[in-house]
């Protein structure tokens, strides 16, 4: 079933909305948006993408009208060098909008997954585009079956829950999350960030990983900067600033 976009607009009055039926990427028209000067808030959505892609530009499975497939436009006060935190409050929003109505327990895994157990329910995107923060969120809402090559990593709500999830109360939660902690991040800094994210994340601290399949260690939290922290199996200490992190089976 459709968006019903009616009913979001009647609770979030002034924001403005482009929503499309089928989109190539909602982070593609989003930019377009962006560099013509569309203001704080603005959302690019879609009922389908055909070429959704998360980071590394690998693909996003985009299911017509199961999930929530938005690209949101921020103008913050935030420094080039603190974008990585901005993926960390979006998280943070986007666990928030799930476990409020869905009544999910959410984990974060760093930098940018939300979890369902060890499965991915959703994920952040965030680029710097001039003066403009582009934050493509996926999340998966009422897929019952996903690809065989992403079936073991994937979930969606409705899996989850074992019921349908409307997707409209979600939609208007995450975006009331996402100003709540970015107003945070505007007006308080980086640092109560850094530390929901540590409090709400699994990841963080004590977590034995795996970094690009290659790296193993424990993870001692967060840089000031929103980078990960680990303490390799030979004793090093070693700074994720990107890549792929997969928690190990066993822990000590």
């Amino acid at each position: 079933m459709p968006l019903n976009l009616a009913s979001i607009r009647a609770a979030i009055p002034g924001r403005e909305i482009h929503w499309h039926d089928s989109i190539s990427s909602t982070m593609y028209e989003a930019v377009r948006l962006a560099n013509a000067g569309a203001p704080n808030g603005t959302v690019v959505g879609a009922e389908e993408q055909t070429s959704g892609h998360g980071r590394y530009n690998r693909q996003w499975h985009s299911e017509k009208e199961s999930g929530l497939y938005q690209t949101i436009i921020l103008r913050l006060p935030v420094e080039p060098q603190h974008v990585p935190v901005v993926t960390l409050a979006l998280g943070l929003a986007t666990a928030s909008a799930i476990s409020h109505t869905a009544g999910l327990h959410v984990d974060l895994r760093w930098p940018n997954d939300a979890l369902i157990g060890e499965k991915k329910v959703a994920g952040i995107l965030v680029q710097l585009h001039g003066q403009a923060v582009v934050a493509g969120i996926g999340i998966n809402v009422n897929q019952e079956s996903f690809p065989p090559e992403v079936s073991e990593i994937a979930t969606s709500l409705r899996i989850a829950t074992g019921h349908p999830q409307e997707r409209e109360p979600l939609l208007i939660a995450l975006l009331s999350e996402i100003d709540e902690h970015t107003k945070i991040l505007a007006e308080q800094g980086i640092d109560p960030i850094l530390k929901m994210f540590t409090r709400a994340s699994s990841y963080t601290l004590g977590r034995r990983v795996i970094v690009d399949e290659q790296i193993t260690g424990t993870t001692m939290g967060l840089t000031p900067e929103g980078f990960l922290r680990m303490k390799k199996d030979d004793g090093t200490e070693h700074i994720v600033l990107a890549g792929g992190v997969r928690a190990l089976a066993t822990s000590h």
